[in-house]
Parts: C-alpha cells; structure tokens; sequence
C-alpha cells in the first residue's frame, strides 16, 4: 500500500504534526497503515459512505442522470452522493436527489446495500418516488438528466457497477411483488437486496 488510497486521493504529512507518512502493518492480518514518522499518529483511511436514490416518476418512469464528470463521465446514473459527516443517511439520500435532478422525494425502503473489493465508496440504495420539484440539470454534475422505461434502460452505458447492480435488484423486487432478499456476488463485489414495495399498478 502507498499513500494513494485506490489513486483517489494521496495523504502524504501527518495532520497533527506536519511529519512525512510511511506505510507499516501494524497487526499481522490488517492492511498497511499510514503512520508519521515523527509523532507515531496512525491514520485510518476508512470507507466513504454514498447513497443513491431510484426514483419512481408518476408515469412510472426511472430517472437517470448522464455525468458531466469523471468518473464515469458520459454513462447514465440513479442520482447520489457522498454523505457529510453528521448527517442521516435518509437526509441524504433526499437532498442529493433534489440537488441532482431536481426533485423532490420520499423515500419507500431499501433496495441493496454494495461493497468491492479494493474500492473506497460503501453504497447504500433507495427506492423512491417523486412527490414534487422539476426534473432538471440541477447541478454542474450532470450532461442530461431524463427518464426511462425498464425496457429501456441502457444497461451497457451505466456508470458504475453498482449502477448497474443496484438497478436489477429494484426490477427483480418489482417483478415478484415483494422484492428479493439475499447475498450476491458479481465480478468481486457484494451487494445485499432487500424488499421494495411494488409500485400501485402491480408491475
């Protein structure tokens, strides 16, 4: 291990004494931490923690957002983002959609939970549904933002593997009535599924 955690970001000098960081292990069967040479501060580099929300449009529609940035820049996303320290998951869930898209939600139960193997972000999964706002480019994050239809959702341009993870677990919940439970694994990762209410009509 270095000191760039999965190339997102590098943490070279300590933050209580300005040191210079090195790489140990600690205990045997732990990764590498960073410790300063100078004041033997440890620093954890722990998981960020992302949410996202699937949202369901009155005509039954799924919102997709394009991205503006990278990662992923040009492939299709469900709205979400990191969460700030302090805050509830539920919060923000809700805010990052309003701030993505536009619109205004609420929330209706998990959908999955995912994690992979040497990779930073834990994702956590919403159903939701619009209840107000625009459906717009609401933030400098996204190219386009649009609706789609299961049948047309376009899988082969998602952004990321729990994009595309996430969204099978929603359709597989709506296709039974009571959604799925269960641990699965594809390509290395995990993701955890858990019910989502069926939409009014039945589908």
């Amino acid at each position: 291990m270095t000191a760039t955690e999965h190339g997102e970001r590098e943490f070279r000098f300590c933050p209580h004494c300005g040191g210079a960081f090195n790489s140990r292990i600690l205990k045997e069967g732990e990764p590498a931490r960073l410790i300063c040479d100078r004041c033997r501060f440890v620093f954890y580099l722990d998981p960020k923690v992302a949410v996202g929300t699937i949202i369901c449009t009155g005509d039954h529609q799924i919102v997709l957002c394009r991205r503006a940035i990278e990662p992923g820049y040009g492939r299709w996303v469900f709205p979400g983002g990191y969460v700030d320290r302090g805050e509830k998951l539920e919060e923000a869930a809700v805010r990052e959609a309003r701030e993505e898209c536009g619109l205004d939600v609420e929330l209706e139960g998990l959908v999955s939970l995912h994690s992979y193997r040497g990779r930073t972000p834990i994702i956590i999964v919403w159903a939701a549904r619009a209840v107000g706002g625009e459906l717009k480019v609401a933030d400098e994050e996204s190219l386009e933002v649009r609706t789609f239809g299961a049948e047309t959702i376009p899988w082969d341009d998602l952004a990321f593997e729990s994009t595309g993870d996430a969204l099978r677990a929603y359709f597989d919940g709506r296709g039974s009535g009571s959604g799925t439970r269960g641990l699965g694994k594809r390509r290395g990762g995990r993701g955890f599924s858990l019910d989502v209410p069926p939409t009014g009509d039945g589908t």
